[in-house]
């Protein structure tokens, strides 16, 4: 019999930690969150305490199994899952259903953590188990409960207002914002010319350069050279004053000393990761997850590094130790300071138990181990290991020179320069390397001076005057984004990566090179929450929030009332709001008029898209439409692309049995149309590019997945019977019915196809309102003749099942003509 059961969450963390606690413990995993709040209204219940209804994780479900039967075979249960809230969250939420399901029989349950995983850390958490912390649980569920009542009212309602499959979060709308607003910066910024002025000197043989500084007496600023007449009326002052040569005026010398940043931390992480190894936030969190949970190094599963969700910047004194040692050897004594660096955080709510992200080994060199990891995990470990061994270095020493040139009385110029003299941490960068990617963010090349001497003159050369526009704030990138959102303590570190994806998946950001540039559908979305919901997305109540749920980690506040006090302000803004008009939250930009009709020409964004219109509501003729393309916006689409996106349909051959092909967009977005069939394009196809062979490509594939889920035909009829995703369906082209579940795809005839599209057909709903549907009742009557009489004076349940049957019959009389063409088959 087992006499432990250990349940962490990946199978890669399992099998290292199976290795260090040997035959008496059986390690499973419990694949991440084991349960979730029902995805439906009401998982939270606010007219009930904010209950929260739970239920098991569908593809989770096997491995609970596995757990619950483990389980009879072992004594205790020891939950070792992750060292933070969603740890705490899994181990609680794991050993709940273990009670519901009665498969703990009074066992003990412990809660044990660690923030590597190496053989001694692991034997000293099995010896020092705690219970579940209800205080991180609640911190967990209050988080899970806000991200849900918010999810679940606000993205309805901008389904209903701006477009269907949107989506709001309480955290991921202030990144949003942030993104936003840049834009809007971005936008309105002007460029405002300048000219700077460098003067080329040489002592030497050794040319160097200097910058104006001064000119007829004045301090230079930004704008004193304000366009090329200036510039070229000071270049020939000082030219003139210089007579060919520049007196050395002053030198100062000073020694400067720079020191290694912090070890990383889950923010700093991402940031460098991102600008030096082009990972986006996702890539590193995953690859660390990796390092962390252990790699196979020669034949042994390895933990590489700590645990990579830390605000802290702390090392343990071991891990100082460690570091010391390897910073003697690899780089002299003389690289050493003599007592160890400490750090401390900058965020307010830095858990200064945990430890940074560090090597578990320093002694473990990146090109020792490079060959027994990937690619990713190779540059990561490498990220890491010299970050953390730079933070425990001496300073790096820099001389620095700078020299006051002068062209007679009245104009200067200063030159700088610097030379490394002890590279400390920097040695730990390999400073000196080519690869400007292998420096450490800050690092600077040798900058050197000839050796001047104060009162010499030195050869003037040349002055080089150079334009200049001012730039306008650059766009956020995923790096800086992620030191934003940690600045306004906006989210926590562990999130950013989901927050990012979540708004490229939503189709909110584009990445456009490294930077994020929002879409009209964020812009409008964006618009519509500052609007209208600005104080959830205030970054001041954002971060107020997190500090609140922090306080509940601590046990300093509860969390039903922090609950109760947002949704007691919340839900009557939602409730007000649900009046808003579709035009008052996306209002149309007027482009310009059509010169071939004189009808003004708009675009806004519509439920299926942004789109340009001619002409209005209350025009006699109804307006056109078309979508714009993808790489066209809203707000900066000219009248002239506007009017060729009406170009469509596009004519683009025939095929070969002759039926014309065309292109164009519909409500569902671009499509290919030959004869009386559909395709719908590619997201990669253009409608507007697209020619005949592509056209020919795309028909040919539907046609093929159209025979290849065919698991019937009714030759003659025009109705076959498809196997769909969610069960057999038959079609005749135009309409389509579900097979009844209980029926076998063989045994179906012709006569019961016809009678289920019948139905369906009448089921469904008809075009034109309540018009529409009067009408659609008033043709119907003739077929059904007395039937439908005598339905209207039953109960409505008996009035459906008669028009049903009236159907049925209409068709059975159109049936026996089809029967011996489908006899064969059907």
């Amino acid at each position: 019999m087992t006499k432990n059961l250990v349940i962490v969450e990946s199978p890669a963390k399992a099998k290292t930690i199976k290795k260090y606690l040997g035959k008496d413990f059986e390690v499973l995993a419990s694949y991440g969150h084991v349960r979730d709040l029902v995805p439906k209204d009401g998982a939270v219940d606010v007219q009930n305490g904010f209950a929260m209804k739970y239920q098991v994780i569908d593809r989770n479900e096997k491995h609970v199994k596995a757990i619950v039967s483990a389980l009879k075979e072992a004594d205790e249960l020891w939950l070792a899952t992750d060292p933070d809230r969603e740890g705490e969250a899994i181990s609680w939420h794991l050993a709940e259903l273990l009670r519901e399901k009665n498969a703990l029989k009074g066992k003990p349950v412990k809660r044990v953590v660690f923030y590597e995983i190496t053989q001694r850390e692991i034997q000293e958490a099995i010896q020092n188990p705690r219970d579940i912390s209800e205080d991180l649980v609640n911190a967990q569920q209050a988080r899970r409960a806000l991200d849900y009542l918010v999810g679940f009212n606000l993205s309805p309602l901008l389904w209903r207002k701006v477009q269907p499959g949107l989506s709001a979060g309480r955290v991921q709308s202030p990144a949003l914002r942030l993104i936003c607003e840049r834009e809007l910066e971005i936008r309105a910024f002007k460029p405002q010319e300048y000219w700077s002025l460098d003067a080329r000197a040489e002592k030497s043989a050794q040319a160097f350069t200097a910058r104006l500084i001064e000119l007829d007496g004045k301090k230079v600023e930004q704008f004193t050279l304000g366009d090329a007449g200036a510039a070229e009326a000071a270049k020939n002052k000082i030219l003139a004053a210089a007579g060919g040569t520049l007196l050395v005026k002053a030198i100062e010398k000073k020694q400067r000393r720079r020191n290694p940043g912090a070890p990383f931390t889950t923010s700093t992480l991402q940031q460098e990761a991102n600008r030096k190894l082009g990972f986006t936030s996702k890539r590193t969190m995953q690859t660390a997850q990796q390092l962390y949970e252990g790699v196979d190094i020669a034949g042994e599963t390895v933990g590489l590094i700590t645990y990579m969700r830390t605000d802290s910047v702390t090392l343990s004194q071991d891990a100082i130790k460690d570091i010391r040692n390897v910073i003697q050897l690899q780089y002299g004594a003389g690289a050493l300071p003599s007592e160890p660096r400490t750090y401390k955080a900058k965020s307010k709510n830095a858990q200064e138990a945990h430890e940074a992200v560090r090597p578990t080994s320093a002694a473990r060199l990146p090109r020792q181990v490079a060959q027994f990891l990937k690619p990713d995990q190779a540059k990561l470990y490498e990220l890491i290991w010299k970050r953390t061994v730079a933070s425990q270095m001496e300073a790096a020493v820099f001389d620095t020179v700078s020299a006051e040139l002068r062209a007679g009385s009245e104009h200067a110029f200063r030159a700088t320069g610097s030379v490394l003299v002890e590279p400390g941490f920097l040695a730990a960068y390999d400073i000196r390397a080519q690869d400007p990617e292998d420096r450490d963010e800050g690092d600077e090349d040798d900058k050197r001076l000839p050796a001047l001497v104060q009162g010499e003159r030195v050869k003037l050369l040349e002055l080089l005057p150079e334009q200049h526009f001012t730039q306008p704030p650059p766009r956020y990138t995923e790096a800086s984004l992620v030191k934003t959102l940690e600045e306004f303590d906006i989210g926590r570190p562990s999130t950013y990566a989901t927050i990012i994806s979540t708004l490229q998946g939503r189709d909110y950001v584009r990445l456009e090179g490294k930077a994020f540039v929002p879409t009209d559908v964020g812009m409008i979305v964006n618009r519509f929450l500052t609007d209208h919901f600005e104080q959830y997305v205030d970054y001041e109540f954002t971060a107020h929030l997190e500090d609140d749920l922090d306080a509940v980690s601590r046990g300093e506040k509860q969390w039903k009332p922090l609950l109760a006090q947002f949704w007691n302000s919340f839900k009557p803004r939602i409730e007000e709001k649900m009046e808003l008009s579709r035009k008052e939250v996306s209002e149309a930009r007027v482009i310009g008029v059509d010169p071939a009709s004189g009808k003004p020409v708009s675009a806004r964004l519509g439920r299926f898209g942004p789109f340009v219109q001619i002409g209005t509501k209350d025009d006699e003729d109804k307006p056109r439409f078309a979508s714009l393309r993808a790489n066209q916006r809203i707000d900066t689409i000219t009248l002239e692309q506007a009017l060729a996106l009406f170009q469509l349909p596009r004519r683009i051959g025939q095929l070969p049995n002759g039926d014309e092909v065309e292109v164009n967009i519909g409500r569902f977005g671009p499509y290919v149309k030959h004869g009386k069939s559909f395709v719908s394009l590619k997201k990669d196809d253009d409608p507007y590019t697209i020619e005949l062979p592509r056209a020919i490509e795309l028909i040919e594939q539907k046609a093929a997945a159209l025979e290849a889920a065919t698991l019937k035909v009714f030759d003659g009829t025009g109705i076959r019977i498809i196997k769909g995703r969610f069960g057999a369906y038959i079609t005749d082209g135009s309409r389509r019915a579900n097979v009844p579940r209980n029926r076998d795809v063989d045994g179906v005839t012709v006569f019961e196809c016809e009678a289920w599209l019948a139905e369906a057909a009448a089921a469904a709903p008809k075009k034109g309102g309540k018009k529409g549907k009067a009408a659609a009742r008033k043709a119907a009557a003739p077929a059904a003749g007395k039937a439908e009489k005598a339905a209207a004076k039953k109960p409505a349940a008996k009035k459906a099942t008669v028009k049903k049957t009236a159907a049925k019959r209409a068709v059975a009389k159109k049936a026996p003509a089809k029967k011996a063409a489908t006899k064969k088959k059907g």
